[in-house]
């Protein structure tokens, strides 16, 4: 079981979240995020599913670890 230490209330397991998670996780807007996936120029690229971007949480947790 996975354990997400640098992020709190995260289930055990979860291997992606939604903008405004990600957003929140960020202390980031929502909007920027989308303008990340949008022009392509963000420190991280979302999953695209069902039309929904997800974001990885490893790639979140190694932005909060590098501080970008």
């Amino acid at each position: 079981m996975e354990n997400h230490s640098l992020i709190p209330g995260l289930l055990p397991n979860t291997t992606t979240v939604t903008t405004s998670e990600a957003a929140r996780i960020l202390c980031r807007k929502p909007q920027t995020l989308r303008e990340w996936s949008a022009y392509e120029r963000g420190p991280i690229r979302p999953v695209r599913l069902a039309g929904k971007l997800l974001w990885r949480v490893a790639d979140l947790e190694a932005m909060l670890t590098k501080g970008a």
